[in-house]
């Protein structure tokens, strides 16, 4: 059986491409019934996401040019418009492609987690509409397994490697408990939105989102189960606020420093721990002079950032030999799982040779004939057809000087071993 991928993703393809490739949840039972049959193929999967599409396949010829024209011609686009996007992984190189993407190093963001939950799901709907065979289903717990043992034997996703998310990680440096604090974004656009997230994932309780279009912060606050607020009541919720995110487009500050000096007196210097994700700034500098305020700008946090990927790039060396021991393995189960096959057809071949002289030996036993001498000649025969086959074989072998074959056959059935 042949392992093919094809695909593109977020290296080889821009995002209107990626998005005419996509394919809807809905529709996967269809496309992958109409892949096995157009392909094919015997086994198929389908990962779809923002940022990739990948075909999984297996067949005793699987094409990989013909899985790309199916794949064109589902979406209804022309094959050309592919063609300069396309990747293919074929056996080994399909295996630890896998496990790369399935660990978040063929990501945009690398070692980023949310991959392997979306490849997870893609073999489970293949499973479940009945496009997932043993090639594959070994792909699949092969892929897991690396992807789970570079996630605790490496650092590949401990580093942050987002400004919202640093963010999150130096408020939690700051304040022993995150979910005793109350947060404060200014502004509500993607970067914030974001940022919400993060705080609600750390275990932020008490957000407010306060923006200028109230409507907008209402829409971003009832996602998260936050609270809205007007840009007007900004001074009034900076006295309650211990971590205070601001990333709006305003061309002058929203945040000077007499009012964070005010809301410091109000808080009887509780500390407040500020973010300036905008440009041009949001929070006046000379902020980062009160005393119990902690000022972090964009710059500052992209330093830290650029220090996690850094870190995240070593992990990954790590990561690459860790996949190709895994990838190593799995192929090893391939090749038994290819051995399979011929095992069945090896057992029914004798099993066929065993049937028809059984019978002839019990049609003679029935008419009375000595049943000493129907057995001896029974195992006669049944010897002499399992062993005639392969004897005309081994003499063609030697005749031919194919030495191989006869060194197999010795080791195959143990003839030098003295028991």
């Amino acid at each position: 059986m042949d392992l093919v991928v094809v695909g593109l993703n977020h290296n080889t393809a821009p995002v209107e491409l990626r998005e005419k490739v996509a394919f809807d949840p809905g529709t996967e039972a269809t496309a992958l019934a109409d892949l096995l049959q157009r392909g094919r193929l015997a086994e198929a999967a389908i990962v779809s996401t923002c940022n990739r599409t990948e075909l999984y396949c297996v067949g005793e010829e699987a094409d990989p040019s013909r899985v790309a024209h199916w794949l064109a011609r589902h979406h209804g686009l022309d094959d050309d418009l592919l063609a300069e996007s396309i990747y293919v992984r074929t056996h080994s190189e399909a295996v630890t492609h896998a496990m790369r993407v399935a660990a978040g190093l063929d990501s945009l963001v690398v070692g980023e987690t949310q991959i392997l939950g979306q490849m997870k799901d893609a073999f489970t709907a293949a499973e479940d509409h009945g496009s997932l065979g043993p090639y594959l289903h070994r792909l699949s717990q092969g892929t897991y397994k690396a992807a789970k043992l570079i996630r605790t034997s490496t650092g590949i996703g401990r580093s942050r490697v987002s400004v919202a998310s640093v963010s999150v990680q130096l408020a939690g440096q700051l304040f022993a408990e995150l979910a005793d604090c109350s947060a404060l974004l200014v502004g509500a656009g993607d970067t914030n939105a974001l940022v919400a997230r993060h705080l609600k994932t750390a275990g932020i309780r008490d957000l407010v989102i306060c923006n200028r279009t109230l409507s907008r912060a209402q829409e971003v606050a009832d996602e998260l189960g936050a609270r809205a607020a007007p840009l007007t009541d900004l001074t009034n919720l900076l006295n309650d606020s211990d971590i205070v995110i601001s990333a709006t487009a305003s061309p002058l500050p929203v945040l000077g420093k007499g009012s964070v000096e005010s809301a410091v007196r109000a808080r009887r210097h509780k500390p407040i721990f500020m973010v300036d994700l905008a440009v041009p700034r949001d929070i006046e500098p000379e902020v980062a002079t009160l005393a119990d305020v902690y000022l972090y700008t964009v710059d500052d946090l992209q330093g830290i950032v650029e220090q996690n990927l850094a870190e995240r790039g070593e992990a990954a060396n790590e990561a690459e030999a860790l996949i190709r021991d895994e990838a190593g393995h799995l192929e090893r189960d391939f090749r038994a799982l290819a051995a399979v096959d011929t095992l069945v057809s090896f057992r029914q071949r004798h099993e066929r040779l065993r049937d028809a002289e059984l019978e002839k030996a019990l049609t003679r036993l029935r008419t009375g004939e000595d049943a000493e001498t129907v057995l001896t000649q029974f195992a006669r025969q049944l010897t002499n057809k399992i062993v005639h086959t392969p004897s005309v074989e081994l003499k063609r072998a030697g005749a031919d000087g194919e030495v191989e074959i006869l060194e197999n056959t010795r080791r195959l059935f143990r003839l030098d071993d003295s028991t």
